[in-house]
C-alpha cells in the first residue's frame, strides 16, 4: 500500500509541476503578447458597397412638376428683387439724377419725369408678366428636354451612375 500511495503521490507531484511549468510558460507568453498588443484595436474595415445604376427613363410628369415649381420660385425672386431695386433707386434719388441728365441732353424747356414711365406699379406689373411667361416657357422646355432624354436613353442606354456607401 505504501508503494502505491508513494507512486501516486509522485505522479501527482509531477503532474502539478508540469501544470505549473506550462502555466508559467503560458503566463509569460501571455504577458509578452499582451505587452505587444496595442491598447486600442483599429476599427474593422468595412467593405464599401458599390451599386452601378443606369437612369434609363425620366418621368416627364415629374420633370414638369419640378421645373414648374422651380420656375415659380425664380419668378417670385425676380419680382421681389425688381421691386427692391426700384425702391433702392427711389431712395437714393437716382430717378431725379436721370431726369436732370435727360433735361440737359436734349429737351429744350420740356421737363421729363422718368418716374411716369417707371412707376412702382408698372415695374411690378411688367416683371410679373415676364415671370409668368418664363414659367410657361421653362416648364415646356423642361418637358421637351425630358422627352429628348428618354429618346436618347433608348438609343444609347442612359446615364450610368455608381453609388457607394462612404
Amino acid at each position: 500500500m505504501s508503494t502505491t500511495g508513494t507512486s501516486t503521490r509522485k505522479q501527482g507531484a509531477r503532474a502539478t509541476a508540469n501544470k505549473q511549468r506550462v502555466g508559467a510558460r503560458s503566463n509569460s507568453t501571455r504577458s509578452a503578447a499582451h505587452r505587444n498588443k496595442p491598447l486600442v484595436r483599429p476599427a474593422p474595415r468595412s467593405k464599401v458597397r458599390r451599386a452601378r445604376l443606369v437612369v434609363a427613363k425620366v418621368d416627364t410628369w415629374s420633370v414638369a412638376k419640378l421645373v414648374f415649381l422651380l420656375s415659380v420660385a425664380v419668378g417670385i425672386v425676380f419680382v421681389v428683387s425688381s421691386v427692391v431695386l426700384w425702391l433702392a433707386m427711389q431712395a437714393t434719388g437716382l430717378f431725379d439724377g436721370i431726369n436732370d441728365l435727360l433735361t440737359m441732353l436734349g429737351t429744350t424747356g420740356n421737363h421729363i419725369d422718368i418716374s411716369n414711365f417707371l412707376s412702382l406699379g408698372q415695374v411690378a406689373l411688367y416683371t410679373t408678366m415676364i415671370s409668368v411667361v418664363n414659367v410657361i416657357l421653362f416648364t415646356l422646355l423642361g418637358v421637351i428636354a425630358a422627352m429628348l432624354y428618354n429618346i436618347a436613353a433608348k438609343l444609347v442606354g442612359g446615364i450610368g451612375l455608381t453609388l457607394t456607401d462612404d
